[in-house]
């Protein structure tokens, strides 16, 4: 069987989202999550009436907040309700319910970027490699530190206008940021999107958040992180 075109992939990541958002959530923390992932989802389409496919970019590193902002894009990339393919193509064109056949809107990879840190897990790296196999990421790699990192990669692809980097509200600095804001001076220049995500760091400054932890056992058994329903408690586990 081929593997799926990226278009096949927005289109069902879309129908999970549509599915989600449509489900009648009883809990108020799903309600909160539905609210936010809305708000991001307006984020994201106002970054792609911005700015074409080949200006955009996303700082991609396996953490699972960040798989979930890569999620939210790739939805986005697909069609309009009213375009909604019948029949995708390899040659990336879709025939729409009245037969007709157009270039898709969706590209065939979304660019990212991924500023290794000095001690990376090799689970995270096997994680960036088959993930962005899977979802159809042209991931750029670099063992710098982020500002060389970031100046590199736009040296190597100068058409990149903006990048999705999600900073959190509860990360250093980023109650003082709004979805859209420019680099700081002495940064390399580019648009700043931030929908909301964090990153691991290395295996030398990250270690298993406490509020994880299982109570009984002999402190090396922990819940996974997407149990964590607080965004204070998420950096516990950081150094910095």
């Amino acid at each position: 069987m081929s593997p799926r075109s990226l278009l096949d992939v927005s289109l069902a990541l879309r129908d999970k989202i549509d599915t989600f958002l449509a489900h009648d959530a009883e809990s108020p923390l799903l309600r909160r999550v539905q609210a936010q992932l809305r708000i991001s989802i307006a984020v994201v389409d106002e970054a792609l009436s911005k700015f074409q496919p080949e200006e955009i970019a996303l700082s991609y590193n396996g953490g699972k907040d960040c798989l979930v902002l890569l999620v939210v894009i790739l939805a986005r990339f697909s069609v309009r309700p009213a375009e909604s393919p019948t029949n995708t193509t390899a040659d990336n064109t879709v025939t729409t319910s009245n037969g007709t056949t157009k270039p898709s809107k969706v590209p065939q990879q979304l660019q990212s970027v991924y500023i290794v840190p000095p001690h990376p897990f090799p689970e995270v790296d096997a994680f960036v490699a088959s993930s962005g196999a899977e979802y159809h990421l042209d991931v750029d790699r670099y063992s710098l530190p982020m500002k060389e990192g970031l100046e590199a990669y736009l040296a190597d692809r100068p058409s990149v206008k903006a990048i999705f980097v999600g900073t959190r509200r509860t990360d250093p600095h980023g109650e003082k940021l709004t979805h859209f804001d420019p680099t700081d001076a002495g940064w390399p220049a580019f648009m700043r999107i931030h929908p909301g995500y964090t990153s691991l760091g290395g295996t030398r400054d990250t270690h298993p958040n406490p509020q994880l932890k299982i109570k009984g056992e002999n402190g090396r058994e922990f819940r996974p992180a997407y149990e964590l329903t607080e965004d204070d408690e998420e950096r516990l586990g950081r150094d910095r």
